[in-house]
């Protein structure tokens, strides 16, 4: 399966949209403006907002933020922060080795704390 990635965020392709509808749909979960899409790929904003729409059209949305949750929802896109954590987790099942501290049977946890009495906080205040 072929990937489209920018900034953090990652599109599968072959999952109903066109390369180019994904593309521009991944950019604009990374925050990206019709603008700014346009500068990266050399074409006008109103093509990218073209391609936007079709790809609104194509999920069944009529808005930005709508269309990027309904991507989400239906695993066309992903932030790539998920991608790590299930590669990390994925490598310490396989190898074995554990992520988190395990505390040994004599070892406690030390807190300190500050304890002050009311009088002493309000001559501090005064």
């Amino acid at each position: 399966m072929e990937f489209v990635t920018c900034g953090s965020w990652r599109g599968n392709l072959g999952q109903g949209l066109a390369e180019r509808e994904l593309a521009c749909l991944v950019a604009v979960a990374a925050g990206h403006t019709d603008k700014e899409i346009a500068q990266r790929d050399g074409l006008s904003p109103r093509s990218i907002k073209g391609r936007i729409e079709a790809a609104m059209h194509k999920l069944g949305v009529y808005r930005r933020p709508a269309l990027v949750a309904e991507a989400m929802r239906r695993g066309l896109i992903s932030p790539m922060i998920i991608t790590l954590c299930a590669v990390l987790v994925g490598h310490s099942v396989a190898s074995g080795d554990e992520f988190t501290r395990v505390r040994r049977s004599g070892e406690r946890r030390i807190e300190t704390r500050v304890a002050t009495r009311r009088g002493d906080c309000a001559q501090a205040v005064a």
